[in-house]
Formats: structure tokens, sequence, C-alpha cells
């Protein structure tokens, strides 16, 4: 079964640091642009980061650029996010999912269909 899992969400407090990870069974990550995505209460859908199928090439949308760090281990099929600097603004269930070549990322843009989404975790900033 092909699936994508994410983990690492919790409660943090303002400024301070997660690192979320995103697993894959059934497939391999390595042919996949793998994107972060989140869904804030009442907001739509938006692309955070995506790192390309090799780890070369990294994009990340304005609000987080600076503070989110996308990388990934293809050895272990695994795509990770190292988050710093957290906001209340950042609270969101964050999404990983294939393949994010065509995205735009940021607030506002359409999220076209995507082939592999996993069903998320919960990132919580509050004091």
């Amino acid at each position: 079964q092909l699936q994508l899992v994410e983990s690492g969400g919790g409660l943090v407090q303002p400024g301070g640091s997660l690192r979320l990870s995103c697993a894959a069974s059934g497939f391999d990550l390595d042919y996949y642009a793998i994107g972060w995505f989140r869904q804030a209460p009442g907001k739509e859908r938006e692309g955070v980061s995506c790192i390309s199928s090799s780890g070369g090439s990294t994009n990340y949308a304005a609000s987080v650029k600076g503070r989110f760090t996308i990388s990934r281990d293809n050895a272990k099929n695994m795509v990770y996010l190292q988050m710093n600097s957290l906001k209340p603004d950042d609270t969101a269930v964050y999404y990983c999912a294939a393949d994010c070549s065509h995205v735009v990322l940021g607030s506002g843009y359409v999220i076209p269909s995507l082939d592999y989404w996993g069903k998320g975790t919960l990132v919580t900033v509050s004091s």
C-alpha cells in the first residue's frame, strides 16, 4: 500500500522549534519532489516548502523562509521539515505530499491535484 505518514507535531511555545518527519511506504521517494503543506482552521491549504527528488533544490513560502528548513534522506525514504522561531500563525495541520514540482508555494494559490498525501500532523504554537 502506497502511503505517506507524517509525525513530529505537537504543542510548542512561540519562538520554539519542531521537526516534522514524513515517511514513505510502498514506493520510493527518490523519484518525487516532496512538499510540505499546511492548513490552518478556517483557511485554505497552502504550500510551505518543496524539495527536489535529489535534494539539490529547495523552495519556501515567503512566510516561512529563513525559519523553516526542508531536507531529505532518500536512503531512509524520509523527508523532514525543521521549523524554528515558530509563531502562532504557524498553527496548522501539516501534510507531506508528492509531487510538488509544479506547486506555487504560499497562501492564495490553488494547489493542483497531487498523487500522494499523508493524513497530517497537528502543530500548535501557543503560550
